[in-house]
């Protein structure tokens, strides 16, 4: 399989309408951490997101992925639908950047975010939980019907929260 790249940008709003969509397509993402001595560690949990692209999950303090980030806050996150079928149209979106407990008045905003996600969040007896943000500083997008077959786009988010075009791969079969 050779990977190509174009040169050709993919506009700034059609990357964000894609991302965004991409997003909405579950409510579960899996929590890719390091542990301290330098091993993956990986988690699956609900999910909201922010306009800016913030993640935020619900975490029991004490489990290994939010021990990992107390010692080292890089994070990969990947959201997929699940129901989908190989040899279809796919999609996806890897978000890659930091994550951290939020406390005080993110923590009020944090949970703003996931409440209107989850209604039925507030309703639990969650005291040994927290709530983590993830701040993403690039996304890869896969959206076959959205970006074309085997294309993988690449954006950065900039200063003010935006996404930029990066780089665009397109997979091509060997044949």
């Amino acid at each position: 399989m050779a990977i190509e790249r174009s040169n050709r940008p993919v506009a700034d709003a059609r990357i964000t309408a894609t991302a965004r969509r991409l997003l909405d397509a579950s409510t579960l993402c899996a929590i890719a951490t390091v542990t301290p001595a330098g091993s993956a560690h990986l988690n699956t949990a609900y999910f909201a997101w922010s306009r800016d692209f913030d993640i935020v999950w619900l975490s029991e303090r004490r489990a290994r992925h939010s021990r990992n980030l107390h010692a080292n806050k890089s994070v990969a996150i990947v959201v997929y639908d699940s129901a989908q079928t190989w040899g279809k149209p796919d999609r996806g979106i890897q978000l890659f950047g930091s994550a951290r407990e939020v406390q005080g008045k993110n923590a009020n905003q944090a949970e703003t975010l996931y409440t209107k996600r989850f209604p039925d969040f507030t309703e639990a007896d969650l005291s040994a939980y927290g709530l983590y943000v993830f701040r993403p500083r690039r996304l890869k997008l896969f959206d076959e019907r959205a970006l074309g077959a085997a294309t993988f786009v690449t954006a950065r988010l900039t200063r003010h929260r935006r996404l930029a075009w990066e780089r665009t791969e397109i997979y091509r079969s060997a044949r």
